[in-house]
């Protein structure tokens, strides 16, 4: 067989694309970034969105889909990954796109029965995945997938948290220690937990399964 990793991988995410649509998600398989991207912007369409934001996800920018909607012109676009502005201003940009259209950003993990689980440093990101916008994309690479909500917890407290915290340059214990030290720190990227276990309204969050190995 050509391909086996590639073959293994739709048949899980073709599994997982039954649990997370019977908890209310719409669901779609991409076999690479080229047809992630596709998939988005025929979603784009199909929601006639005219404001775009999206929150903090490695995922979102390997797609190539950060510089094609940034630069596109046909939205307006709030974007929260500009570097200049002032802390405030930024601040406020992050409130305004809680009321966009669609929101596009990543997950920390998604588990076989069908939920998102997420820890977020600010809380826009799960703030927008939660309510505000009136669509939500989410993008997940294969290696997001976990058994259960317990496997999800600790493969974000200890990989993607102090993965995330390090490319951040973050001054935080987990940088030298890699795993999460529960610290105190005013640099600490780990304050807000949430468990999406269904999509509510019923397809508002729309999920696209990348059948590759993306973000942290």
């Amino acid at each position: 067989m050509e391909k086996p990793v590639e073959n293994y991988w739709m048949l899980r995410l073709a599994e997982l694309k039954t649990s997370l649509e019977a908890n209310n998600f719409e669901v779609h398989i991409a076999a690479d970034t080229d047809q992630a991207r596709k998939i988005v912007k025929e979603i784009l369409v199909g929601t006639e969105a005219k404001s775009l934001a999206w929150g903090g996800s490695l995922t979102f920018v390997q797609t190539g889909l950060y510089e094609e909607l940034k630069g596109s012109g046909d939205y307006e676009v709030l974007d929260s990954y500009q570097k200049t502005g002032t802390p405030e201003e930024m601040f406020e940009l992050r409130r305004r796109s809680l009321l966009a259209d669609l929101f596009l950003t990543g997950t920390n993990a998604v588990t076989e029965t069908g939920k998102l689980v997420n820890l977020d440093m600010t809380g826009n990101r799960v703030a927008g995945i939660t309510f505000g916008p009136r669509n939500v994309v989410i993008l997940a690479g294969r290696n997001k997938v976990v058994p259960d909500v317990e496997d999800a917890m600790i493969r974000v407290k200890n990989y993607a948290a102090p993965a995330n915290a390090m490319r951040l340059d973050k001054r935080t214990p987990c940088v030298k220690t890699s795993v999460c030290e529960e610290c105190r720190s005013p640099d600490r990227i780990c304050n807000t937990w949430t468990i999406t276990e269904k999509s509510y309204p019923k397809d508002r969050i729309k999920i696209v399964l990348i059948n590759r190995d993306l973000g942290l």
